[in-house]
């Protein structure tokens, strides 16, 4: 049940931000989820000046003409009401059109032209953030059976290696203190698979899933190399790396092992939902595999996980406000899937299992902040409660062990880790009491879930926060101790210390109070209003944009920006209902928090509008594009990564992929209320004759969450119409999909083109402008 165990995270529906950091993190707006992070440049500092001079002002009157998009009438009448959409021809589905991609080309070389005087900049802080990476390493191995399982990272590499060894005689019994041996006398490592030899055909190479077999002797792995989240699965010899059996194509990353000898799977149908699962069986043929379900709702999609005891698979089918589970007996794979949680309207359950019991947590309208229920395997459909609704604490999610239960909780917006002692197997379970919570060295941070050893009583966990690098801690929960097995090596002079983290809350329209993390670099800023600062936002799906480390960031806050993320509503950092007051007909919610956080900021002296930037990927997308409709003068530059703009047109139109399964989340437009409704924010449908700050929007091509046209549409009706003479820029990679490049130095190469245009917004060229002239 572990949140990164579901693969595709809340990814599959969301139109979401790798971000990530989101273990979250979802053709929508989807998070991460990590968050992108940008920022704006101080003037005062003379040592980013002297190392990092820039070009002129962004003005668009000094440069090249834009691409003009042409205008082909395009009426879309509804409830007596007409849309008249000038760019629907720049939707092509099939992405082969040569006019729409000469377009997009043009857009490209556009915003090449605007930004080459930059190039020696970008170069330079491309290199500067590379620098801080430790490129040769390696992850926190897992105990896995008798090996450790790792990944490892090459020096100019791209790309992982998967690697294992075999767990030393003196090993055998797991402890927190547990190092994997790598001298001459130790195991020898093992590469199972280097992503860097498999990618070498590729302009884009993605690892969905690694799934090791329970005897360790097989690994199933599902590959993308579009970017379009299609994977194919291929088997393979651990030890050899002869492929076994043929490749299954046209598969989801939702890939489990039955047993040793067969695998489950699901697909999607013609609108990229997922919607069936199958049973496949070693040496067999695809087209002989049983298919074990088909959800015919199109307003339900298909998850897979299995259970951390390992002895059941489990298959939810959900909608944005109801789940329901069946489980398989992975001994006993030809009895099918059977009915573990019934289908009941505003029900959401999630599912897992240990010894006689499965374990469910569950959320209703009643227990809108989970609760956690047990039932015999053998009687389903009787529950005991284990963990008890708490309006104040909102349950995450659940970790099982053998004799302890893990529960991932938020209270007033942070992050806890409960463990509780669980009675031996076979006794009756009965409410939990007050467990044992894990302590934490920051005021705000980020923690996940880890996979770690069922039979043991050590808990593994990740945490970070806005100045503490992405660390990984076993957990003795017996002892209650913690140790600390890697953090992230940041090269460069990196001290932590020097920065400072903070929570302020801004009162909303409604007086609700917004929650803001910040950081800032406490010997650079001087908090009087002059500091440049990037706000992010999202406040969708009930995401919860954590306050994660990002080391490129560094580049920012070493040049005394303030970096903050407002937890607007629409997210679920506060609980189930903070969620439920920023979707459907409360959306707008999300928009004006993000504004009345921009205005604390301000009026509080963290920046001014002149410092002020905003950011959004996905969802977060359509965010930046609805407030920069409503309050476009309230900041200085807006980066909307592949954003969901078109939201009427999109959710009118059941054939784009994920539509039907979005009207829970923004609200079906086919019915008038809706329409109307969403009409008022839909930002391609708000774009007006006025002045907007600095734009870059980034698309990709191969996106399936969001389709390239959205931005490239929005795009074409500002430049149509806005009346300022501010740069607008379009960045379409024509070889990638949702999440951009795949390799880990090009995604820096993006960050640093992304706080090149920043910087360039914020006007710094006065001071910039001598190494690039």
């Amino acid at each position: 049940m572990l949140l990164q165990n579901i693969r595709l995270d809340i990814g599959r529906f969301l139109r979401f931000p790798p971000t990530l950091t989101l273990t979250l993190v979802l053709p929508f707006p989807h998070p991460p989820l990590s968050t992108a992070a940008s920022s704006s440049l101080h003037r005062r500092h003379r040592r980013f000046a002297s190392n990092f001079p820039m070009a002129s002002t962004l003005s668009q009157s000094q440069h090249p003409a834009p691409p003009v998009a042409k205008k082909v009438e395009h009426a879309m009448e509804l409830f007596g009401d007409v849309r008249i959409d000038n760019y629907y021809w720049l939707r092509d589905d099939s992405r082969t059109s040569p006019e729409v991609l000469s377009y997009l080309r043009e857009e490209n070389e556009y915003t090449d032209s605007i930004m080459s005087g930059t190039k020696n900049f970008q170069g330079k802080l491309f290199a500067e953030i590379r620098g801080r990476i430790k490129e040769d390493d390696i992850s926190a191995p897992l105990r896995k059976g008798q090996y450790y399982y790792y990944k490892k990272t090459l020096e100019g590499k791209e790309y992982v290696q998967h690697c294992r060894r075999l767990i030393s005689d003196n090993q055998k019994v797991p402890s927190v203190y547990d190092t994997m041996p790598t001298g001459p006398e130790a195991p020898q490592e093992h590469i199972i698979l280097d992503e860097n030899i498999k990618a070498q055909n590729y302009q884009y190479y993605s690892i969905g899933a690694f799934e090791v077999s329970p005897n360790n002797k097989l690994v199933a792995y599902a590959e993308d190399t579009k970017g379009n989240e299609i994977y194919t699965v291929y088997v393979i010899d651990a030890e050899t790396q002869t492929p076994i059996g043929e490749p299954l194509l046209g598969v989801t990353s939702y890939l489990e092992w039955a047993g040793d000898d067969a695998l489950v799977y699901i697909t999607m149908d013609e609108i990229l939902r997922p919607d069936k699962v199958w049973l496949h069986v070693l040496g067999t043929e695809q087209s002989n595999d049983t298919c074990l379900y088909v959800e015919k709702d199109d307003t339900f999609s298909l998850d897979l996980h299995a259970s951390e005891s390992k002895q059941y698979l489990f298959v939810a089918s959900e909608s944005k406000n109801t789940r329901f589970n069946f489980y398989l007996d992975v001994l006993k794979p030809e009895e099918g899937l059977k009915i573990l949680t019934p289908r009941v309207d505003g029900i959401d359950t999630t599912v897992s299992h240990r010894g006689d019991h499965f374990f469910i947590k569950r959320r209703s309208d009643q227990v809108f902040n989970s609760e956690v229920v047990v039932c015999p395997v053998d009687n389903t459909s009787s529950a005991t409660v284990l963990l008890p609704h708490r309006e104040s604490i909102k349950i995450q999610d659940i970790q099982l062990f053998s004799d302890h239960l893990v529960a991932y909780e938020r209270e007033n917006g942070l992050q806890k880790i409960t463990v509780h002692q669980l009675p031996p197997i076979g006794e009756s379970l009965n409410s939990l009491q007050d467990g044992q919570t894990v302590r934490f060295i920051d005021p705000i941070y980020s923690v996940y879930s880890s996979q770690s050893e069922f039979s043991s009583s050590i808990l593994r966990f990740s945490y970070s926060s806005l100045k503490t690098p992405p660390s990984v801690y076993d957990y003795d929960m017996k002892a209650g101790i913690s140790v600390l097995k890697k953090i992230d090596s940041v090269l460069g002079g990196f001290d932590g210390t020097r920065y400072v983290t903070e929570r302020k809350w801004a009162p909303a329209l409604d007086g609700t109070l917004i929650p803001i993390s910040i950081v800032y670099r406490k010997d650079l800023v001087k908090l009087d209003g002059s500091d440049p600062l990037l706000l992010y936002g999202y406040g969708s799906y009930e995401a919860c944009i954590e306050p994660g480390f990002k080391s490129s960031r560094l580049s920012l806050l070493d040049r005394g920006f303030i970096y903050a993320i407002a937890h607007i509503r629409g997210g679920g950092e506060m609980g189930r209902q903070w969620y439920e007051n920023g979707k459907l007909l409360k959306k707008k919610n999300t928009f004006t928090d993000f504004i009345a956080s921009a205005e604390y900021l301000i009026e509080n002296k963290f920046c001014s509008t002149e410092k002020l930037c905003i950011d959004g990927r996905s969802a977060g997308g359509l965010l930046i594009g609805a407030v920069l409709n409503m309050r476009p003068n309230l900041f200085k530059a807006a980066i909307a990564g592949v954003p969901f703009v078109d939201v009427v047109t999109t959710m009118l139109d059941p054939t784009i992929p994920l539509t039907t399964s979005e009207w829970e989340e923004w609200g079906d437009p086919r019915k008038e209320e809706f329409y109307f409704y969403m009409k008022t924010y839909s930002p391609v449908d708000n774009v007006k004759a006025q002045s907007y700050p600095h734009i870059l929007v980034t698309a990709g091509l191969n996106d399936p969450r969001v389709m390239y046209s959205e931005p490239a549409k929005f795009v074409a009706k500002l430049r149509d119409v806005k009346t300022d003479d501010n740069i607008l820029l379009f960045k379409c990679e024509l070889g990638a999909g949702h999440f951009s490049k795949s390799g880990r130095f090009e995604k820096l190469q993006e960050d640093a083109f992304i706080y090149t245009f920043i910087f360039k917004a914020l006007n710094l060229t006065s001071v910039l402008e001598s190494s690039d002239a």
